[in-house]
């Protein structure tokens, strides 16, 4: 059994006038966010044996204020495959992950990670979750993936089961939607 996680960086601002998407830092509801989900990572003892991240400004500032939250920093290998990544992408770095790993999160960008989510889950084991991320996959938000597979290379198509969808509203009404 295989699990992976896949967490979309916080909300973010604009940064200044001109500046790179790559450079966008998170705004401060996005810091709260971040912090408040690395909480809820350690309140539900998630551990990780791998992470892999996207170097965008926006994803390392998520990692720090989820490494606040959770008690302790992460340590992600940073790859460039990862930044506004297709499904596809994705699925590679996760198939080509080494089986010694466990547990895998991936933090990146949307909509690569709501399409990865619901490619690699199906329908039926979905239920009220799947539904979820049908609506939307909100930044901020972690989706945790149980995978009856003994290698990573054997991730496809509708073999997960999807176990967790939980957003930053669900844990502070304040993080939820507001317009900005």
């Amino acid at each position: 059994m295989k699990t992976l996680t896949l967490l979309r960086h916080a909300k973010a601002g604009w940064g200044e006038r001109g500046s790179p998407d790559f450079d966008r830092p998170l705004n401060e509801k996005g810091r709260r966010a971040a912090r408040a989900m690395g909480r809820a990572m350690r309140d539900a003892a998630l551990g990780f044996d791998l992470v892999v991240a996207s170097p965008a400004a926006r994803v390392t500032e998520t990692l720090e204020g989820a490494g606040e939250g959770y008690g302790t920093a992460f340590d992600p290998v940073w790859d460039r495959r990862a930044y506004l990544a297709a499904p596809e992408v994705l699925l590679e770095i996760v198939q080509a992950t080494d089986d010694a790993v466990d547990t895998l999160l991936i933090v990146g960008h949307n909509p690569g990670l709501e399409l990865l989510t619901l490619h690699l889950t199906s329908e039926e084991d979905g239920g009220e979750l799947r539904a979820a991320v049908l609506e939307k996959y909100p930044t901020g938000t972690l989706a945790e993936i149980h995978l009856p597979v003994d290698r990573w290379r054997d991730a496809a198509e509708g073999k997960g089961t999807l176990r967790r969808f939980l957003r930053p509203r669900d844990l502070d009404a304040a993080l939820g939607p507001d317009g900005d």
